[in-house]
Protein backbone atom coordinates (compact mmCIF):
# COMPACT_ATOMS: atom_id res chain seq x y z
CA UNK A 1 0.00 0.00 0.00
CA UNK A 2 2.86 2.27 0.71
CA UNK A 3 4.74 1.56 -2.45
CA UNK A 4 1.39 2.30 -4.55
CA UNK A 5 0.76 5.27 -2.41
CA UNK A 6 4.72 6.73 -3.35
CA UNK A 7 4.27 5.91 -6.86
CA UNK A 8 0.99 7.71 -6.43
CA UNK A 9 3.05 11.07 -5.16
CA UNK A 10 5.80 10.50 -7.86
CA UNK A 11 3.57 10.08 -10.85
CA UNK A 12 1.83 13.42 -9.86
CA UNK A 13 5.00 15.28 -9.09
CA UNK A 14 6.61 14.64 -12.40
CA UNK A 15 2.77 15.16 -14.47
CA UNK A 16 3.06 18.40 -12.26
CA UNK A 17 6.11 19.36 -13.38
CA UNK A 18 5.43 18.58 -16.89
CA UNK A 19 1.89 20.56 -17.31
CA UNK A 20 3.93 23.04 -15.25
CA UNK A 21 7.04 23.62 -17.57
CA UNK A 22 4.87 23.29 -20.64
CA UNK A 23 2.41 25.47 -19.49
CA UNK A 24 3.76 28.36 -21.64
CA UNK A 25 6.39 27.46 -24.02
CA UNK A 26 6.84 31.19 -25.54
CA UNK A 27 9.99 32.59 -26.28
CA UNK A 28 9.99 36.56 -26.60
CA UNK A 29 12.27 39.40 -27.09
CA UNK A 30 11.15 42.37 -24.95
CA UNK A 31 12.32 46.27 -23.40
CA UNK A 32 12.42 46.39 -19.75
CA UNK A 33 13.89 49.95 -18.46
CA UNK A 34 15.00 50.82 -22.07
CA UNK A 35 17.17 47.38 -21.92
CA UNK A 36 16.26 44.33 -24.18
CA UNK A 37 15.22 41.16 -22.55
CA UNK A 38 14.32 37.70 -23.62
CA UNK A 39 12.02 35.14 -21.77
CA UNK A 40 11.98 31.71 -22.85
CA UNK A 41 9.17 29.74 -20.92
CA UNK A 42 9.77 31.02 -17.32
CA UNK A 43 13.56 31.75 -17.69
CA UNK A 44 14.27 35.94 -18.22
CA UNK A 45 17.32 37.23 -19.31
CA UNK A 46 18.84 40.58 -19.33
CA UNK A 47 21.26 41.07 -23.04
CA UNK A 48 21.65 44.81 -22.40
CA UNK A 49 23.07 46.83 -19.75
CA UNK A 50 22.98 50.49 -21.11
CA UNK A 51 22.21 53.00 -23.92
CA UNK A 52 18.13 53.72 -24.33
CA UNK A 53 17.27 50.15 -26.55
CA UNK A 54 14.04 49.58 -28.74
CA UNK A 55 12.45 48.07 -31.71
CA UNK A 56 13.61 44.38 -31.39
CA UNK A 57 13.65 41.97 -34.55
CA UNK A 58 14.15 38.52 -34.51
CA UNK A 59 15.89 37.05 -37.61
CA UNK A 60 14.27 34.13 -40.05
CA UNK A 61 15.52 31.56 -37.69
CA UNK A 62 15.98 32.77 -34.33
CA UNK A 63 19.66 33.17 -33.89
CA UNK A 64 20.09 36.48 -34.02
CA UNK A 65 18.28 39.46 -32.12
CA UNK A 66 18.55 42.81 -34.24
CA UNK A 67 17.84 46.40 -32.30
CA UNK A 68 18.42 49.84 -32.13
CA UNK A 69 20.45 51.76 -29.47
CA UNK A 70 20.93 54.94 -28.50
CA UNK A 71 23.31 56.34 -25.95
CA UNK A 72 20.90 59.04 -24.85
CA UNK A 73 17.13 59.36 -25.09
CA UNK A 74 15.88 60.89 -27.90
CA UNK A 75 19.19 60.44 -30.12
CA UNK A 76 19.83 58.99 -33.46
CA UNK A 77 19.77 55.08 -33.24
CA UNK A 78 22.39 52.71 -34.56
CA UNK A 79 21.89 48.94 -35.44
CA UNK A 80 23.25 46.46 -33.21
CA UNK A 81 22.57 42.22 -33.50
CA UNK A 82 22.69 39.78 -29.72
CA UNK A 83 24.10 36.90 -31.50
CA UNK A 84 21.80 33.97 -29.53
CA UNK A 85 24.41 31.27 -30.14
CA UNK A 86 27.60 33.06 -29.20
CA UNK A 87 26.05 35.15 -26.25
CA UNK A 88 26.84 38.80 -27.12
CA UNK A 89 26.07 42.05 -28.91
CA UNK A 90 28.20 42.87 -31.66
CA UNK A 91 27.71 45.67 -34.45
CA UNK A 92 27.39 44.91 -38.01
CA UNK A 93 29.37 47.73 -39.02
CA UNK A 94 31.29 50.52 -37.42
CA UNK A 95 28.46 52.64 -37.29
CA UNK A 96 25.25 52.31 -38.84
CA UNK A 97 22.48 54.82 -37.92
CA UNK A 98 18.84 53.56 -38.82
CA UNK A 99 15.72 53.79 -37.80
CA UNK A 100 14.06 51.18 -40.42
CA UNK A 101 15.41 47.68 -40.92
CA UNK A 102 14.23 44.35 -41.51
CA UNK A 103 15.23 40.59 -42.04
CA UNK A 104 15.23 38.17 -44.85
CA UNK A 105 11.77 36.42 -44.46
CA UNK A 106 14.41 33.28 -46.26
CA UNK A 107 17.57 33.75 -44.29
CA UNK A 108 19.35 35.76 -41.57
CA UNK A 109 20.19 38.92 -43.77
CA UNK A 110 19.46 41.67 -42.49
CA UNK A 111 18.07 44.98 -44.60
CA UNK A 112 18.02 48.81 -43.58
CA UNK A 113 17.67 52.18 -44.49
CA UNK A 114 20.75 55.17 -43.45
CA UNK A 115 20.59 58.77 -45.32
CA UNK A 116 18.11 57.35 -47.89
CA UNK A 117 20.47 54.41 -49.15
CA UNK A 118 18.84 51.19 -49.06
CA UNK A 119 21.57 48.02 -47.67
CA UNK A 120 21.64 44.48 -46.77
CA UNK A 121 24.45 42.77 -44.89
CA UNK A 122 26.77 40.52 -46.02
CA UNK A 123 27.22 37.56 -44.02
CA UNK A 124 30.87 36.69 -42.20
CA UNK A 125 31.12 33.42 -39.84
CA UNK A 126 28.32 32.43 -40.10
CA UNK A 127 26.61 36.19 -39.07
CA UNK A 128 25.35 39.63 -40.41
CA UNK A 129 28.28 41.52 -40.73
CA UNK A 130 29.52 44.50 -43.49
CA UNK A 131 26.99 45.65 -45.99
CA UNK A 132 26.33 46.01 -49.70
CA UNK A 133 24.43 49.33 -51.34
CA UNK A 134 21.14 48.39 -53.18
CA UNK A 135 19.80 51.80 -54.22
CA UNK A 136 19.61 54.97 -53.46
CA UNK A 137 16.36 57.60 -52.84
CA UNK A 138 14.15 55.23 -50.71
CA UNK A 139 11.72 55.83 -48.03
CA UNK A 140 10.49 52.88 -47.30
CA UNK A 141 10.95 49.45 -48.18
CA UNK A 142 9.64 45.52 -47.65
CA UNK A 143 11.56 42.51 -48.73
CA UNK A 144 9.33 40.17 -51.61
CA UNK A 145 8.56 36.81 -49.88
CA UNK A 146 11.11 35.30 -52.34
CA UNK A 147 13.99 36.69 -50.44
CA UNK A 148 15.48 37.83 -53.51
CA UNK A 149 13.84 41.20 -54.01
CA UNK A 150 12.84 44.55 -52.48
CA UNK A 151 9.60 46.92 -52.48
CA UNK A 152 10.46 50.19 -52.54
CA UNK A 153 8.90 53.81 -52.48
CA UNK A 154 10.42 56.86 -53.40
CA UNK A 155 9.37 60.09 -52.66
CA UNK A 156 7.08 62.16 -54.81
CA UNK A 157 8.96 65.41 -56.14
CA UNK A 158 7.09 68.88 -55.36
CA UNK A 159 6.92 70.57 -58.85
CA UNK A 160 5.80 74.18 -59.97
CA UNK A 161 2.25 72.76 -60.64
CA UNK A 162 2.09 70.50 -57.13
CA UNK A 163 3.32 67.20 -56.41
CA UNK A 164 4.34 64.78 -58.91
CA UNK A 165 3.30 60.47 -58.70
CA UNK A 166 5.06 58.21 -56.12
CA UNK A 167 6.84 55.43 -57.63
CA UNK A 168 7.14 52.20 -56.41
CA UNK A 169 10.08 49.99 -57.80
CA UNK A 170 11.36 46.60 -57.77
CA UNK A 171 15.14 46.00 -57.01
CA UNK A 172 16.52 42.90 -56.97
CA UNK A 173 19.36 41.91 -53.73
CA UNK A 174 21.96 42.80 -55.74
CA UNK A 175 21.28 45.56 -58.00
CA UNK A 176 24.56 47.45 -56.27
CA UNK A 177 23.42 50.53 -57.03
CA UNK A 178 23.07 49.66 -60.94
CA UNK A 179 19.84 51.87 -62.32
CA UNK A 180 19.58 49.11 -65.11
CA UNK A 181 18.62 46.73 -62.43
CA UNK A 182 15.95 48.65 -60.80
CA UNK A 183 12.56 47.85 -62.55
CA UNK A 184 9.24 50.54 -62.37
CA UNK A 185 6.71 48.21 -59.83
CA UNK A 186 4.14 51.38 -60.12
CA UNK A 187 3.33 54.69 -60.86
CA UNK A 188 0.47 55.99 -58.27
CA UNK A 189 -0.50 59.55 -59.95
CA UNK A 190 -2.11 60.85 -56.66
CA UNK A 191 -4.77 63.66 -56.50
CA UNK A 192 -5.91 66.12 -53.68
CA UNK A 193 -7.61 65.33 -51.72
CA UNK A 194 -9.14 61.75 -52.59
CA UNK A 195 -5.99 60.45 -53.12
CA UNK A 196 -2.61 62.36 -51.73
CA UNK A 197 -0.06 61.25 -49.99
CA UNK A 198 3.87 61.63 -50.92
CA UNK A 199 5.48 58.42 -49.87
CA UNK A 200 4.37 55.15 -49.07
CA UNK A 201 5.57 53.01 -46.62
CA UNK A 202 4.53 50.04 -43.95
CA UNK A 203 4.54 47.23 -47.12
CA UNK A 204 2.58 43.96 -45.50
CA UNK A 205 2.03 40.72 -47.79
CA UNK A 206 -0.76 38.97 -47.77
CA UNK A 207 -0.24 35.16 -46.50
CA UNK A 208 0.14 33.43 -49.54
CA UNK A 209 1.94 36.75 -51.23
CA UNK A 210 -0.38 37.61 -53.84
CA UNK A 211 -1.11 41.19 -52.22
CA UNK A 212 1.09 43.85 -50.50
CA UNK A 213 -0.77 46.41 -48.53
CA UNK A 214 1.15 49.94 -47.20
CA UNK A 215 0.15 53.54 -46.34
CA UNK A 216 0.24 56.26 -48.42
CA UNK A 217 1.49 59.35 -46.21
CA UNK A 218 0.81 62.93 -47.05
CA UNK A 219 2.76 65.86 -45.89
CA UNK A 220 3.89 66.07 -42.11
CA UNK A 221 0.75 68.44 -40.67
CA UNK A 222 -1.41 66.20 -42.95
CA UNK A 223 -0.96 62.71 -42.17
CA UNK A 224 -1.30 63.55 -38.39
CA UNK A 225 -4.86 63.38 -39.66
CA UNK A 226 -5.46 61.11 -42.12
CA UNK A 227 -3.56 58.91 -44.55
CA UNK A 228 -4.35 56.37 -47.43
CA UNK A 229 -4.33 52.60 -46.80
CA UNK A 230 -3.90 51.15 -50.44
CA UNK A 231 -3.07 47.53 -51.86
CA UNK A 232 -1.30 46.45 -55.06
CA UNK A 233 -1.19 43.12 -56.58
CA UNK A 234 1.92 41.05 -56.41
CA UNK A 235 2.84 41.79 -59.97
CA UNK A 236 1.80 45.78 -60.22
CA UNK A 237 -0.61 44.86 -61.86
CA UNK A 238 -3.62 46.22 -59.81
CA UNK A 239 -3.57 49.11 -57.52
CA UNK A 240 -7.08 49.70 -54.91
CA UNK A 241 -7.74 52.42 -52.87
CA UNK A 242 -9.27 50.74 -49.70
CA UNK A 243 -9.41 53.68 -46.97
CA UNK A 244 -8.73 56.43 -44.50
CA UNK A 245 -6.96 56.15 -41.45
CA UNK A 246 -4.38 56.79 -38.98
CA UNK A 247 -0.60 55.76 -39.95
CA UNK A 248 0.09 53.12 -37.20
CA UNK A 249 1.54 50.21 -38.91
CA UNK A 250 -0.52 48.19 -36.23
CA UNK A 251 -4.15 48.97 -37.59
CA UNK A 252 -3.62 47.06 -40.26
CA UNK A 253 -3.02 43.49 -40.54
CA UNK A 254 -3.81 40.54 -42.87
CA UNK A 255 -5.95 37.37 -42.09
CA UNK A 256 -3.50 34.47 -41.51
CA UNK A 257 -5.19 32.25 -44.07
CA UNK A 258 -7.41 34.19 -46.01
CA UNK A 259 -7.11 37.26 -48.61
CA UNK A 260 -8.61 39.17 -46.39
CA UNK A 261 -7.46 42.88 -45.23
CA UNK A 262 -8.38 44.43 -41.23
CA UNK A 263 -7.86 48.08 -40.62
CA UNK A 264 -8.90 50.55 -38.22
CA UNK A 265 -10.57 53.55 -40.12
CA UNK A 266 -10.90 56.57 -39.38
CA UNK A 267 -9.37 60.08 -39.96
CA UNK A 268 -8.99 62.50 -37.46
CA UNK A 269 -5.92 62.64 -34.77
CA UNK A 270 -7.74 61.97 -31.33
CA UNK A 271 -9.13 58.44 -30.59
CA UNK A 272 -12.27 59.75 -28.74
CA UNK A 273 -14.30 59.11 -31.90
CA UNK A 274 -14.59 57.68 -35.59
CA UNK A 275 -12.10 54.63 -35.52
CA UNK A 276 -13.76 51.70 -37.19
CA UNK A 277 -12.80 48.18 -37.62
CA UNK A 278 -13.29 47.10 -41.13
CA UNK A 279 -12.48 44.05 -43.18
CA UNK A 280 -11.78 43.95 -47.06
CA UNK A 281 -12.01 40.98 -48.93
CA UNK A 282 -9.89 40.67 -51.60
CA UNK A 283 -9.57 41.00 -54.63
CA UNK A 284 -12.75 42.17 -56.02
CA UNK A 285 -14.90 42.97 -52.92
CA UNK A 286 -16.26 46.70 -52.61
CA UNK A 287 -18.11 46.83 -49.87
CA UNK A 288 -16.24 46.49 -46.42
CA UNK A 289 -18.01 45.05 -43.21
CA UNK A 290 -17.66 47.47 -40.58
CA UNK A 291 -17.59 45.63 -36.80
CA UNK A 292 -17.62 48.62 -34.63
CA UNK A 293 -21.06 49.26 -32.54
CA UNK A 294 -22.15 52.58 -32.44
CA UNK A 295 -20.54 54.82 -29.46
CA UNK A 296 -17.31 52.58 -29.33
CA UNK A 297 -13.74 52.96 -31.04
CA UNK A 298 -11.54 50.21 -31.79
CA UNK A 299 -7.95 51.34 -30.98
CA UNK A 300 -5.91 48.33 -32.03
CA UNK A 301 -6.77 44.21 -33.50
CA UNK A 302 -5.33 41.40 -34.01
CA UNK A 303 -6.58 38.21 -36.15
CA UNK A 304 -7.11 35.11 -33.70
CA UNK A 305 -8.29 33.04 -36.96
CA UNK A 306 -9.57 33.68 -40.54
CA UNK A 307 -12.57 33.48 -38.56
CA UNK A 308 -12.36 35.91 -35.52
CA UNK A 309 -10.57 38.83 -34.50
CA UNK A 310 -10.03 40.20 -31.35
CA UNK A 311 -9.87 44.75 -30.81
CA UNK A 312 -8.94 46.61 -27.96
CA UNK A 313 -12.31 48.81 -27.59
CA UNK A 314 -13.76 51.47 -25.77
CA UNK A 315 -16.65 53.47 -25.29
CA UNK A 316 -16.25 57.01 -27.60
CA UNK A 317 -16.14 60.83 -26.04
CA UNK A 318 -17.72 63.09 -28.06
CA UNK A 319 -18.30 65.49 -24.95
CA UNK A 320 -14.59 66.46 -25.09
CA UNK A 321 -13.47 69.18 -27.36
CA UNK A 322 -10.22 71.05 -25.07
CA UNK A 323 -7.62 70.45 -22.63
CA UNK A 324 -5.72 67.18 -21.65
CA UNK A 325 -6.93 64.19 -24.37
CA UNK A 326 -8.59 61.71 -22.66
CA UNK A 327 -7.52 58.34 -21.62
CA UNK A 328 -9.16 55.93 -24.01
CA UNK A 329 -9.94 53.08 -21.32
CA UNK A 330 -10.18 49.97 -23.71
CA UNK A 331 -10.91 46.51 -22.80
CA UNK A 332 -10.14 43.46 -25.71
CA UNK A 333 -13.26 42.19 -27.35
CA UNK A 334 -13.61 38.92 -29.62
CA UNK A 335 -15.79 39.43 -33.15
CA UNK A 336 -16.75 36.51 -35.30
CA UNK A 337 -17.28 37.88 -38.63
CA UNK A 338 -19.01 35.17 -39.50
CA UNK A 339 -22.06 35.85 -37.41
CA UNK A 340 -20.95 39.36 -36.20
CA UNK A 341 -21.52 37.68 -32.23
CA UNK A 342 -19.17 40.32 -29.71
CA UNK A 343 -18.22 39.43 -26.38
CA UNK A 344 -16.07 41.09 -23.92
CA UNK A 345 -12.79 38.91 -23.66
CA UNK A 346 -10.99 40.51 -20.66
CA UNK A 347 -11.81 42.58 -17.64
CA UNK A 348 -9.31 45.38 -16.32
CA UNK A 349 -10.12 47.07 -13.80
CA UNK A 350 -11.02 50.57 -13.58
CA UNK A 351 -8.06 52.17 -13.75
CA UNK A 352 -6.47 50.07 -15.95
CA UNK A 353 -6.60 49.30 -19.77
CA UNK A 354 -5.67 46.55 -22.13
CA UNK A 355 -3.90 47.15 -25.41
CA UNK A 356 -1.31 45.46 -27.94
CA UNK A 357 -3.49 41.89 -28.47
CA UNK A 358 -1.34 39.56 -29.77
CA UNK A 359 -2.54 35.83 -31.26
CA UNK A 360 0.40 33.83 -30.61
CA UNK A 361 0.27 29.60 -31.22
CA UNK A 362 -2.74 29.54 -28.88
CA UNK A 363 -2.25 32.04 -26.44
CA UNK A 364 -3.52 35.91 -26.45
CA UNK A 365 -1.60 38.13 -24.90
CA UNK A 366 -1.41 41.25 -23.75
CA UNK A 367 0.05 44.67 -21.87
CA UNK A 368 -2.33 46.35 -19.04
CA UNK A 369 -0.97 49.67 -17.91
CA UNK A 370 -2.69 52.00 -15.34
CA UNK A 371 -4.96 54.49 -17.35
CA UNK A 372 -2.29 57.20 -16.61
CA UNK A 373 0.46 58.70 -18.16
CA UNK A 374 2.40 55.75 -17.03
CA UNK A 375 4.67 53.90 -19.83
CA UNK A 376 5.03 50.45 -18.54
CA UNK A 377 2.77 47.83 -18.20
CA UNK A 378 2.61 44.11 -17.58
CA UNK A 379 1.93 41.58 -20.02
CA UNK A 380 -0.71 39.45 -19.51
CA UNK A 381 -1.59 35.81 -21.51
CA UNK A 382 -4.38 33.53 -21.70
CA UNK A 383 -4.18 29.78 -23.85
CA UNK A 384 -7.53 30.19 -25.91
CA UNK A 385 -10.50 31.89 -25.19
CA UNK A 386 -12.03 30.05 -21.57
CA UNK A 387 -8.92 30.26 -19.78
CA UNK A 388 -8.20 31.82 -17.01
CA UNK A 389 -5.55 35.01 -17.68
CA UNK A 390 -2.85 35.40 -15.69
CA UNK A 391 0.69 37.62 -15.55
CA UNK A 392 3.42 36.34 -18.07
CA UNK A 393 6.13 39.38 -17.71
CA UNK A 394 6.01 42.06 -15.47
CA UNK A 395 7.37 45.75 -16.06
CA UNK A 396 7.73 46.03 -19.81
CA UNK A 397 8.02 49.33 -21.83
CA UNK A 398 6.10 47.53 -24.73
CA UNK A 399 4.63 44.89 -26.25
CA UNK A 400 6.99 41.74 -26.51
CA UNK A 401 8.38 40.70 -29.88
CA UNK A 402 7.85 36.32 -30.13
CA UNK A 403 9.62 33.57 -31.85
CA UNK A 404 7.29 31.32 -33.39
CA UNK A 405 9.98 28.39 -34.33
Amino acid sequence: MGFRILFLLIFNCILFSTIASAEIPLKAAFIRDHQLWIKNGDQEIQLTNEGYVNSPQWSHDGQFLAYLKSEKLGEASNLFIYDMKKKENYKPYVVVETSDFKWSPINNQLAYTSGGVLNVTKMKNGRPHGFENVALGVNGFEWFPNGKEFIVSSQANLLPTGWGPVQLFRIPIDAKLNSNKIKSFYTIKTKVPDLFFIYADYFKWSYDGKWVSFIGIPTASWSMDSNTLCVLSEQGEQFQQVGKMLGYPDWVKWAPASEQLAYISGEGRFFVENKNLKIKEMPTSTNQREYTPKGFVDLDLEWYSSEKMIVARAKENKEWEEGPVPTMKTALYLISLKTNEQYQLTNPRSNELDIDPQAVSSYITWVRKASTEESHGDVWMKKGLDSKEEIWLKNVDSAPVFFIE
